[in-house]
């Protein structure tokens, strides 16, 4: 069974993957995401058909604890953020986390 990109955030953040293609989005207008956003990642993370949630890093502090921990912390599906916090590191231990290995680790041997 095939599983697709999910995208959670405001309509400006999702229009981007909509347009790329991608067909399971939440869509939350900023003005109501201390209301919304709980439901919509709890939805997207959830839903059987979804591999891989994305997520703009920003939205994390909109989340409650229960709902942030289980983002942090969920491998499948895996949820990827990405926006003006997620620097190299994040990034990398998100990889890590979703597979299993660091495709990044340096052969110290070489």
């Amino acid at each position: 069974m095939s599983q697709e990109i999910a995208v959670v955030g405001s309509p400006e953040f999702t229009t981007g993957f909509r347009l790329a293609g991608v067909s399971r989005f939440e869509n939350v207008p900023d003005d109501e995401k201390d209301e919304q956003l709980d439901d919509a990642a709890t939805a997207a993370l959830e839903d059987d058909g979804v591999g891989i949630v994305v997520m703009h890093d920003d939205d994390l502090e909109y989340l409650s604890r229960n709902v942030r921990q289980e983002v942090e912390t969920s491998v499948e599906p895996v949820v990827v953020t990405i926006g003006s916090g997620t620097g190299g590191g994040g990034l990398r231990e998100q990889i890590k986390r979703a597979i299993g290995i660091d495709l990044m680790d340096e052969d110290e041997d070489s």
